[in-house]
């Protein structure tokens, strides 16, 4: 008869789903999932989280300092029930059985983490007691310093994380390596990478070889590319348990093309079944039969806007980006852009079928703003004016998105002007925009009192009653959004574009007698900039701090948070609290990240200007203080402006230097539009504000700053007696992952490649360049640091860390590492899979890396061509 198992201390896979996290950890969920799934994954079963509780509070508990947690966990003798259950377990799948042993965290195969590698496996573990060993060995791992460094850098609470074990078959493969259902480089879905390598799939996963590379078509089956690596060592299972590494002879691929096509067809339906993109351990045994041994979800990979299929052709271009903010945007933020966004679409004609959503071109994802280019791309217009506006915003979104117009999905369609002229100059006869452009130039100062007014207009329209009611507030920050600010913008943009047109028409006039980059020094200096004034107005208040010894004591020696605390208690030295109060009066609505109105302003938190006063301080050389430095901008400008004008002699002159005088006078307001957005952004933050404060009181959310994490449609709801608590803490855990990721995209197609790793992968690579496989995308030059052991190895921020190969072990130094070289190892290795997760630029597979590279050389890793150049060759 046989042995009925504990199902609170083990399970088989097939009494476990992806629901069981918390009791099986996410390899085991995973495997569960698979086996139910009718997928080919070897028999085994888990060892549950509830037996590592049950040995963690033997020994009074684990936590805190990671060595001691694992010596607590080694020497704990186990419970008797959990030993004869695992024994159970074990003697169900054959009494001298080889099995792998795997560790399961419940901080693992997440959707946004892998954890990939970081707790520990053992591989062909023969006899009960070898795996009870094995079990309490995983347990300990748990606690290693690369898993606890792993968490934290995740923002994952380590008293919360339990361990679960899965035992399982052991498949003695004949081949054996990894495979992406998407491509973990270029973010392409549909698009699968298998690394494959004889022997056991150890010797792929922990970078100890080069494998075969191949890229495969999901769709058509076609293999794209094909690499065949040196595969100089094979990790093999020994007989009696264990294994060995030995050095091996490579000859041809070690997979048939049917082979690598039936793996990406095995992907394809774990990918179905999941609904995502996964990655995927696989072995095949020596019979042919194709065996899945892990699944997890691909964490790097940008996430797509809403709706978007590679059916269905479309380039997004990043807004957030383009803005040159790579935080994500909180709710209210996002739903403030949605409201502005459907304005916008109103003063064009193309009115938005719900306001509170956005019109169609507006897209959001990975909590950033997007924008649906693809319309813009096929038509003549757009390709004309879109990349031109960016040149100026962010000049590699322009390179990127011109990349795209000798792509046949998006080949020209729309090839007249005359729709776009029409939309237009409706625009323009509604504001006036030819006339007030043609006043400007005429008048700069008219310009300057015109703006005064437009200033004093946003104030009448921001006005709201003292006394009105949390529904009234919300009902006119919804109209400030999406009607008011929209109105105020276009009187604001022609002032500033006048300056630009008489930039561009001296350009004109001086025809061959100029060169790139002459006119630049014109702009230095530039009055009526509010921006330059806002600094010099801060630079003015650092001078009276320093001349007053309370006032610059207290900021040298005290931090920016305790004096923030200080002046908000009204308790700075007198100097310091009237300078930073003026300051705040015209610029608190001012922050870092500006544009999410719902971030904190510096009258909220004045600890970053505080900083920036207290390094003013140390500025001793009078040559370099910014009102220094400005005067001098501004005489080298006059002085440009003159030198140029006598290249093109008296008549042309005359209007050069008259065209590139206006331009001095108007090109200062291009900040404007951006200001007084903000300081809409910054009364609309103060309403909801209080709205939130009023929520607060009825319990309805924790703090008052959880409203900013909800949208207007939900406020209202929440103002009606709903309770958003469960949804604020939800969106609070996805903002911090969000702001931990380091790397996003400029341009995304809705198959989810991103053009710019594309482009580099098939670009030059240069004199001197040593050339190894893509791993993470990415550009970065710093000083290499060679390190053969990673045991005491020091690693300064920012240096490339140079490494023979990587196992889990080294990856606590990716925390500190500007990017990443290895000798060994593909694309999808421990090293890659975490440099990706870090977001840092990583290139593995760089023939002897260590030798050719020294610590201390500058160098350029480009991780999407596949490039490590030393910086003066690059």
């Amino acid at each position: 008869m046989e042995t009925r198992l504990d199902d609170r201390l083990i399970r088989d896979f097939t009494a476990i789903d992806a629901r069981m996290l918390a009791e099986v950890g996410g390899k085991a969920a995973n495997l569960g999932e698979l086996t139910r799934a009718g997928l080919p994954v070897p028999l085994g079963f888990c060892v549950m989280t509830e037996a590592y509780r049950r040995v963690a509070e033997s020994v009074g508990g684990v936590s805190g300092e990671p060595a001691k947690a694992r010596e607590l966990l080694l020497a704990a003798e186990m419970p008797g029930d959990v030993r004869d259950a695992v024994v159970a377990g074990y003697e169900r799948l054959g009494v001298a059985t080889p099995v792998a042993v795997r560790s399961s965290a419940t901080a693992e195969d997440l959707p946004f983490a892998s954890f990939a590698g970081q707790q520990d496996t053992f591989l062909n573990v023969v006899g009960a007691e070898a795996v009870l060993d094995a079990v309490r060995r995983c347990w300990a791992s748990l606690w290693t310093d690369r898993a606890v460094a792993y968490r934290e850098s995740n923002g994952i609470d380590h008293d919360v994380v339990r361990l679960a074990v899965v035992v399982q078959e052991m498949v003695q493969s004949a081949v054996a390596g990894v495979l992406f259902t998407a491509n973990p480089v270029t973010g392409r879905r549909r698009e699968a990478v298998v690394d494959a390598s004889p022997g056991l799939g150890e010797a792929v996963v922990s970078g100890a070889v080069n494998p075969d590379h191949f890229v495969v078509d999901t769709e058509s089956g076609e293999i794209r590319e094909r690499g065949l690596g040196d595969k100089r060592v094979l990790i093999r299972s020994l007989p009696g348990g264990g294994t060995e590494q030995v050095e091996h002879t490579a000859d041809g691929a070690c997979l048939t093309d049917e082979q690598v096509r039936d793996l990406a067809a095995l992907g394809a339906r774990v990918e179905a079944h999941y609904g995502a993109p996964q990655d995927t351990e696989w072995a095949l045994d020596a019979d042919g039969t194709l065996w899945l041994t892990q699944a997890r979800p691909i964490t790097t990979l940008f996430p797509l806007p809403d709706g978007a299929t590679a059916e269905d052709p479309r380039v997004f271009l990043c807004f957030s980006v383009a803005q040159g903010l790579q935080r994500p945007i909180t709710p209210i933020g996002l739903a403030g852009f949605r409201l502005m966004a459907s304005g916008l679409a109103d003063l064009f004609g193309r009115p938005a079928r719900d306001r509170l959503a956005g019109p169609a071109p507006y897209r959001e994802a990975g909590q950033r703003l997007w924008v649906d280019a693809t319309t813009l791309v096929r038509s003549k217009p757009g390709r004309a004016i879109v990349p031109r506006a960016l040149d100026v915003m962010e000049t590699r979104s322009s390179v990127v998105l011109r990349g795209l117009f000798d792509d046949p999905r998006f080949s020209l369609v729309h090839t007249s002007w005359r729709p776009f002229l029409r939309r237009f100059a409706r625009v323009a006869a509604r504001y006036r925009l030819p006339v007030h452009i043609v006043r400007a130039v005429a008048d700069p100062a008219s310009a300057h009192r015109r703006m005064a007014q437009i200033a004093a207009t946003q104030r009448e329209l921001l006005a709201v009653s003292d006394t009105a009611t949390a529904v009234q507030r919300l009902d006119h920050c919804e109209d400030v959004l999406g009607e008011r600010t929209v109105r105020v913008l276009p009187m604001i943009f022609p002032l500033a574009a006048a300056g630009f047109a008489m930039l561009g028409l001296a350009g004109k006039v001086l025809g061959k007698q100029w060169r790139p980059g002459d006119l630049q020094p014109v702009l230095r200096g530039l009055p009526h900039n509010v921006t330059t004034e806002m600094d010099l107005e801060l630079w003015h208040v650092a001078v009276a701090i320093r001349a007053d010894a309370e006032s610059g004591a207290a900021l040298r020696d005290r931090s920016a948070r305790e004096l923030a605390a200080l002046f908000h208690e009204g308790a700075l030295p007198e100097v310091a609290q009237r300078g930073l109060a003026g300051f705040l009066r015209d610029y608190g609505h001012r922050a870092v990240a500006e544009i999410d109105l719902g971030l904190p302003r510096w009258s909220d938190d004045p600890a970053h200007i505080l900083g920036v006063l207290a390094n003013y301080l140390r500025l001793d050389d009078p040559a370099l203080a910014p009102d220094v430095q400005f005067a001098r901008g501004a005489a080298e400008a006059e002085e440009t402006v003159r030198r140029l004008a006598r290249r093109v002699g008296r008549v042309r002159g005359r209007f050069v230097r008259f065209a590139l005088g206006r331009a001095r006078l108007l090109v200062g307001l291009r900040e404007m539009p951006k200001y007084h957005l903000v300081v809409a952004f910054a009364h609309v933050r103060e309403q909801v504000g209080l709205i939130g404060a009023e929520l607060a009181a009825e319990g309805l959310l924790e703090t008052v700053d959880d409203v900013y994490f909800l949208d207007f449609k939900e406020i209202r709801e929440a103002l009606g007696g709903k309770d958003f608590r469960a949804e604020v803490a939800a969106r609070h855990e996805v903002y911090d992952r969000e702001m931990r990721r380091r790397r996003v995209p400029r341009v995304l197609l809705s198959d989810g490649t991103e053009p710019e790793a594309v482009a580099s992968q098939g670009g030059p690579t240069g004199p001197g360049a040593l050339v190894g496989t893509p791993a993470s995308a990415g550009t970065v030059t710093g000083r290499a640091r060679v390190v053969l052991d990673p045991v005491g190895a020091h690693l300064e921020p920012g240096e490339i860390l140079v490494a023979p190969s990587t196992d889990p072990g080294w990856t606590p130094l990716f925390l500190t590492a500007g990017g990443l070289v290895m000798e060994m190892g593909g694309a999808n290795s421990h090293g890659a899979v975490v440099a990706r997760e870090y977001g840092i630029p990583a290139v593995v597979g760089v023939a002897e890396a260590v030798d050719r590279i020294t610590t201390g050389q500058l160098i350029t890793v480009d991780g999407a061509l596949g490039t490590v150049v030393p910086a003066d060759q690059d």
